[in-house]
């Protein structure tokens, strides 16, 4: 760039310098095309783009997330009640409330009505963000059945 512009100042000195008028102008024309081609050169040399790689794009990624929520999610549904109700229960309760447009903290009672509704009472039992047991550590989760009965009625809705 410091080159480009000495080069500039160095051709307005020669133009200067020739008796002609028509050179003088194409002087400092040449040396500022050559300090503009040199500046674009130092800007864009390093910015080439990568080639995609369709294995690594953003779609194959957040794809590659879902698949290992979900199998993490199913592998919970066959553990203790303890992890059912620490990492599943939430989540089924809040997709719960968003597809039934029924917010819980509105009307407590409605929100219940609909779950028993829509689930049943037994499938409604797994998925109540009230019904948090305090000693789930003993107990048997569900199981997979479950977990894919009520996903399948999430879907319905």
């Amino acid at each position: 760039m410091l080159l480009g512009l000495c080069a500039l100042v160095a051709a307005e000195a020669v133009g200067l310098a020739l008796p002609r008028l028509s050179a003088a102008s194409w002087f400092p024309g040449i040396a500022l095309a050559l300090a503009l081609g040199a500046a674009r050169w130092l800007l864009f040399r390093g910015s080439r783009p990568e080639p995609v790689d369709d294995a690594a794009d953003g779609t194959g990624t957040a794809l590659g997330r879902w698949v290992e929520r979900t199998e993490s999610q199913i592998a919970w549904s066959e553990a203790t009640r303890a992890d059912w109700d620490r990492r599943l229960r939430p989540t089924l309760a809040r997709q719960f409330e968003m597809a039934s447009r029924q917010p819980r903290a509105r009307n407590p009672a409605a929100f219940e009505a609909t779950g028993r509704v829509h689930f049943g009472d037994d499938l409604w039992a797994w998925v109540d963000p009230e019904n948090v047991s305090s000693t789930g550590t003993r107990e048997p989760g569900p199981g997979r059945a479950v977990f894919i009965g009520i996903i399948e009625r999430l879907e319905r809705m």
